[in-house]
């Protein structure tokens, strides 16, 4: 008996998308915010990452000493304090006891918010 192997149709490459406008999800990561820092205030990429870091780690540090970050015309960086809780594992269905946390909030302020909304 004669079998023959089917034959694969043309290859289809898969299309990444190499342009900020092609992508579909239009999540800004890390490096492109510290690209962009970089062009705008004409620093290196090297001292604007480093910029974003130091930015990053002192919200950080401040959140977690309890602070809240107020930039005025962007939004209010807060710690939230959540409950403890009761769920459920869908696996098991069994209950779970969910222990209090703290949980880092963002608020936009009025600027921020007309600006998405222009």
């Amino acid at each position: 008996m004669n079998r023959s192997v089917p034959q694969a149709g043309p290859r289809v490459q898969n299309k990444r998308p190499n342009h900020r406008a092609e992508r579909k999800d239009k999540a800004v990561n890390k490096a492109e915010l510290v690209a962009q820092v970089a062009k705008e205030s004409d620093l290196s990429k090297d001292a604007a990452e480093k910029a974003v870091d130091a930015t990053f780690k002192n919200i950080e540090k401040a959140l977690s000493d309890g602070d809240t970050v107020r930039i005025v015309g962007f939004g209010n960086f807060q710690v939230a304090q959540r409950k403890a809780t009761t769920g459920r594992n869908p696996r098991t269905g069994a209950e779970v006891q969910i222990p209090a946390s703290r949980v880092p909030k963002f608020r936009a302020g009025k600027a921020l918010k007309e600006a998405v909304n222009a």
